[in-house]
């Protein structure tokens, strides 16, 4: 019975049907942030992104690229290496964040529409202008902002020091 009790994180993954009640009851708790990304492998360099995304308000609404989404972002023909549900685990594993989601599009745009969030957080390497999803969360008032990337840390990065470790 415990380790089952020890899974409960599991229950931050709903989809795009069960995400409004979710909604609802984060915003009952204070401003609801939102991010989104692929999160292949996990490193130290996402989970402080994502530890500063939650500091920014009560909650942390997360949408993952669906496997699909990621794989058109053309980081290789075998990303990621982690399936969506995989991915989507030791996402919702991690205290930083409240709620875990997927989405199929090319960008959390549509997501976005839906979530509503007070606050937009991105990367850093994003220009929040020239984004249509920060545009539209300032549209309601909402915050758009980018967070600095920690220097050093790079899923693509590890993944190409991992793949030229390999033996001939």
């Amino acid at each position: 019975m415990r380790i089952l009790n020890s899974l409960s994180f599991l229950k931050k993954i709903v989809s795009r049907n069960q995400l409004h009640l979710q909604i609802q009851s984060l915003k009952t708790l204070g401003p609801v942030v939102f991010t989104n990304g692929v999160f292949d492998v996990l490193h130290k360099g996402h989970v402080t992104y994502l530890a500063q995304a939650r500091l920014q308000g009560a909650s942390l609404v997360l949408g993952l690229n669906s496997d699909a989404s990621a794989a058109r972002l053309g980081k290789g023909p075998d990303r990621p290496l982690n399936n969506q549900d995989d991915r989507a685990s030791v996402l919702a594993a991690l205290e930083s964040i409240s709620v875990v989601t997927f989405f199929e599009e090319d960008t959390p745009y549509e997501l976005i529409q839906l979530v509503k969030p007070d606050i937009l957080v991105k990367g850093g390497d994003y220009d929040m202008d020239k984004l249509k999803e920060a545009q539209f969360v300032r549209s309601y008032g909402g915050v758009a902002k980018s967070l600095s990337f920690v220097t050093g840390y790079s899923t693509t990065q590890l993944v190409n020091k991992i793949r030229s470790s390999r033996a001939p």
